[in-house]
């Protein structure tokens, strides 16, 4: 059995950037320089212990957040490698819902990029504290103080350097520490284990005391006694500076930002003292508290309280069948226990406890709070699920995730592959929230809709090699949304009589278009019982029938006000599925009328290139009815922002290596709906009803 270690001494972190920033290599070195592996493992080799998935081998990229353990000065700290591109957004928005801090990585060149912009704003809306590491200072155009600034300017974040690089590019040989105020010097001879502290180089001096006096004035802004101590001797002592910089980075005042090359083994051994110094302990945050009513549920993060777990993420394991992945929060559970699922109102079993090294396996007795374990037993649990114990449950919050933005149809090769497709599918849904599956009766195929054209190629190729499954695939799909742009009112009645009771109702509509993102939002301002209360949601359900497949282009209708007026019963006749059938109808009708439009989505897009390519780059981007929103110049390469409709993305990576020579990069992930242009509607349209996908 495990030994557990005290609150304060547990660390769970997560490491996020944009693509390419070198998540999985800084990942890799903290594994090796804290001791859990021996071996090095190169993400370029496919031998990096967290890319564990064959995908992510073949294709250099992470796909899926994989946890590991390791300790360091006495402290187990969890780590979270997550993906960087847009499209497996779903793991970096679960891995930032459970984690108590995390280290914002970024490149020394690219600096803050669009995926850095895009995963800070997902750890604001969790409060995760952050400090940060500026990777890659052996490369040509390495600018450690042009990042920091980049940092405080784009991201607004207080950012704090608690380094200075000695030199950089292949200049780059070791930091000043400037909280020891100490020369240190990596020895390539045993790949950075080792290293030496020597005085500040002469030259360097007046530079590293200009920065230490940034650093101590930092801190003494943060407290008031120390900021007397400060204007009084001109300096504060280390653990001084350590304590305040603690507090204020757990506040999410301040940003401790370390440097170093991951891939030339440099710096990582004061990353990992920045994430013990500085980030939380579960000790350090503020309670759970479930709201009901009037009254709230608090949990403590304690051992000795109930226990209370929230699944953020669901495995299907090829030997072990589903492992869940818990975040404890308090108490401790046991193997073989009974707990309580509260999201589903269920009773499950814990079978089996296991601490995860990437896909490898440790087997516990029991998790406590501050635990990131994995379960086998909870057969029914959804990610976001909460697990407790019944004698005292509480409701966790959930985990939110975006809206999938790409479909396309897959049909199974044979028989055989049909059965074990619909299995298949069901279990990569389950792993993946943002993954849906649904199924077109009209043309009996299954559509599966994802973020983007990668995530959609990358869970087809699971389909084959883990689950066996070949399967045609249909080209993508874009998933338009359809929405009334004028208010108006009308009626509709549904009478029947076919012998015996009859069916009845009769609603008054009023449809009023809504800002774009508002979704839908229905009302009732009947008086005088015209339509009896029990009949008022029936009324809703049928008009969220009809939204569901919209009469204008069979697309999901959105952003619609629908208000019930006015209407009328019959004491016989009159049931929930009359006026179900008659708000179904009335929408429509009513919808048909309201100058409806075709929406798509609309994605924002950044391209990297050389700057002699820029010309090229920006005629692609307005000929797939893009719109260019602003180009910055840096380290030699020009990066382009601009919005494009998602439907004119596909292929789009093909086309900007070819456009480059392969020295193009581009990223996007969605920003907005927004109206087809007239003619493209028509066509869209037109092919749909050919397809009778329009009732």
């Amino acid at each position: 059995m495990t030994k557990s270690l005290p609150l304060e001494q547990i660390r769970n972190i997560g490491i996020m950037a944009h693509i390419d920033a070198g998540k999985t290599t800084v990942s890799e070195r903290i594994l090796f320089y804290s001791g859990k592996t021996h071996k090095l493992g190169e993400v370029h080799d496919g031998e990096a212990v967290m890319d564990w998935m064959d995908q992510e081998q073949e294709r250099g990229i992470t796909i899926t957040s994989a946890a590991t353990t390791t300790h360091w000065r006495e402290h187990r700290i969890t780590v979270i490698d997550t993906p960087g591109h847009v499209d497996f957004t779903a793991e970096v928005e679960r891995s930032l819902r459970v984690l108590d801090g995390a280290v914002a990585l970024f490149c020394a060149v690219g600096g803050v990029q669009p995926q850095s912009e895009q995963v800070w704003r997902q750890s604001e809306k969790y409060s995760v504290p952050k400090i940060a590491f500026i990777n890659k200072m052996d490369r040509v155009g390495a600018d450690f103080f042009s990042v920091v600034e980049s940092i405080q300017e784009t991201l607004g974040a207080n950012a704090v350097p608690m380094i200075v690089p000695i030199g950089k590019e292949d200049g780059f040989i070791g930091i000043i520490d400037l909280l020891t105020m100490k020369a240190v010097y990596y020895h390539d001879r045993d790949r950075g284990l080792t290293y030496h502290e020597d005085d500040i180089p002469a030259e360097r001096l007046e530079e590293a005391r200009q920065w230490r006096a940034n650093l101590v004035e930092k801190s003494a802004e943060q407290d008031d006694a120390l900021l007397e101590k400060f204007l009084e001797n001109g300096d504060l002592s280390e653990a001084e500076i350590t304590g305040i910089i603690r507090k204020a980075t757990m506040a999410r005042r301040v940003i401790p930002v370390y440097g170093g090359s991951a891939f030339k083994n440099k710096g990582i051994q004061r990353l990992l003292d920045g994430i013990v110094n500085f980030l939380p302990s579960p000790e350090d945050l503020p309670p759970v508290i479930h709201a009901e009513g009037e009254t709230s549920i608090r949990r403590e993060h304690s051992p000795d309280e109930p226990f209370a777990a929230l699944a953020f993420k669901i495995v299907a394991d090829r030997h072990m069948g589903k492992l869940v992945f818990l975040r404890v929060y308090s108490g401790r559970v046991g193997s073989g226990q009974t707990v309580y699922n509260s999201s589903q109102d269920k009773a499950q079993r814990i079978g089996r406890i296991i601490r995860m090294h990437a896909n490898r396996q440790e087997a516990l007795d029991e998790a406590v709070c501050g635990d990131i374990v994995a379960v086998v037993g909870l057969s029914g649990a959804r990610t976001g699920d909460t697990i407790c114990c019944s004698e005292k449950p509480i409701l966790l919050e959930n985990i939110e995730f975006p809206a999938p933005v790409i479909s396309i149809s897959i049909k199974p090769e044979s028989r055989n592959d049909r059965e074990k497709m619909g299995e298949a599918l069901h279990h990569l849904s389950d792993e993946d929230p943002t993954f849906t599956v649904s199924y077109e009766e009209e043309t009996a195929e299954t559509v599966i809709s994802g973020m983007g054209e990668l995530h959609l190629e990358v869970l087809v190729e699971r389909l084959r090699r883990e689950y066996k499954v070949q399967a045609d695939v249909g080209r993508p799909e874009v998933a338009y949304r359809e929405t009334g742009t004028v208010s108006l009112e009308g009626e509709y009645k549904h009478a029947k009589q076919t012998g015996g009771r009859g069916q009845y109702g009769h609603v008054v509509l009023r449809l009023d278009p809504m800002d774009a993102g508002r979704g839908f939002s229905f009302e009732s301002e009947v008086k005088g019982g015209n339509i009896p209360l029990e009949y008022i949601p029936s009324v809703e359900k049928g008009i969220i029938d009809a939204m569901r497949n919209g009469p204008f282009a069979g697309y999901p209708v959105v952003d619609m006000r629908v208000t019930v007026t006015d209407g009328s019963a019959h004491e016989v006749d009159s049931s929930e599925h009359a006026f179900r059938e008659a708000a179904r109808v009335c929408f429509r009708q009513l919808f048909l009328k309201s100058h409806p439009e075709l929406l798509e989505p609309v994605m924002s897009v950044d391209v990297v290139a050389p700057e002699e390519y820029m010309g090229a780059v920006t005629g692609s981007i307005c000929q797939r009815r893009g719109r260019i929103e602003g180009m910055d110049k840096k380290a030699g390469s020009l990066t382009v922002r601009g919005t494009v409709p998602l439907s004119e993305m596909f292929g789009y990576a093909g086309v900007i290596r070819t456009l480059t020579q392969g020295r193009g990069t581009f990223t996007m992930q969605f920003e907005h709906y927004e109206a087809v242009p007239y003619s493209l509607a028509e066509a869209i349209i037109q092919t749909r009803r050919e397809q009778g996908k329009v009732r």
